[in-house]
């Protein structure tokens, strides 16, 4: 068992036993609507009931990217986030990147480089400061750090972290609007210090019965010292809930890059279920 395992299990088995053994948040009757914070880069506005579990499970995701250097294409299975209620406006999460697979090959196939293993812990926190059940007008922040325990070859190497402002309100009686700014403190491609990168999110949905169809905007900088980006991709998501069951739902999502620097397609497919 490698070192980076061992965190991983010991820092996901400590923060389980305490939130479970926190006193004074019994399970409750699950008065809120469903809400996860998957499909989309954008992050929820609201937070789960207090003594509520739930688990988001990224089932498989495909990434490919072209450009005048060569192509890469990126695999990844068993991305999950576990939200726990700890009150009524708080919860926390633990996010566990699983196994993901990147290959990439030189401009006419000459070279190619393939690089795997699981990813780094992220420890996080979400608290609303209006409305916690995400109706009328919702705000929240949630903030992260990403502990560097993964495979030598996908780790940041370095402590990350990242605050985002969630924000969602409604249009109409079927229609939303979402909007997710943040900033993150990420790992410089060199990896001799921290650098920000900045992000937003932007998105309307509309339901329909058990359906829940999204379209969303996403646009990132990164200031790294030696080559800075930015990425913009357009967003299509999909949600089913299966008849009769509200506290679980299936989705899907489709990426699409639109400049130079961004995937020129993303694939996924996932689930949450509350507990």
């Amino acid at each position: 068992m490698t070192d980076g395992f061992r965190l991983r299990a010991l820092a996901l088995s400590g923060l389980v036993a305490a939130l479970g053994a926190a006193p004074g948040f019994m399970a409750q009757a699950q008065e809120r609507d469903f809400c996860a914070a998957r499909p989309g880069k954008g992050a929820p506005a609201c937070i789960l009931d207090a003594g509520q579990w739930q688990v988001e499970l990224g089932l498989v995701d495909f990434a490919r990217q072209t450009d005048s250097a060569g192509r890469s294409t990126t695999w990844t299975a068993g991305d999950m986030l576990i939200r726990r209620g700890v009150g009524p406006a708080t919860e926390l999460q633990l996010g566990i990147a699983a196994y993901s697979r990147e290959r990439t090959t030189e401009r006419g196939g000459a070279l190619s480089h393939t690089s795997d293993g699981v990813g780094d812990l992220r420890l996080g926190f979400a608290h609303s400061l209006r409305n916690p059940d995400g109706s009328g007008l919702a705000v929240a922040v949630s903030g992260y750090v990403s502990l560097p325990v993964g495979s030598p070859e996908v780790t940041a190497d370095v402590i990350e972290g990242g605050v985002v402002v969630p924000i969602s309100a409604p249009l109409s009686a079927d229609w939303s609007l979402s909007l997710s700014p943040g900033v993150d403190m990420v790992a410089d491609a060199d990896g001799e210090g921290l650098h920000a990168a900045y992000a937003l999110a932007a998105g309307v949905g509309r339901s329909f019965g058990a359906w829940a169809l999204g379209g969303e905007l996403w646009v990132s900088r990164d200031e790294d010292p030696q080559s800075p980006s930015t990425q913009a991709t357009f967003d299509l998501t999909a949600v089913w809930t299966p008849p009769g069951v509200e506290d679980a739902q299936i989705d899907f999502g489709v990426n699409f890059g639109l400049n130079d620097d961004s995937p020129d397609i993303e694939l996924g497919l996932g689930l949450a279920k509350r507990f």
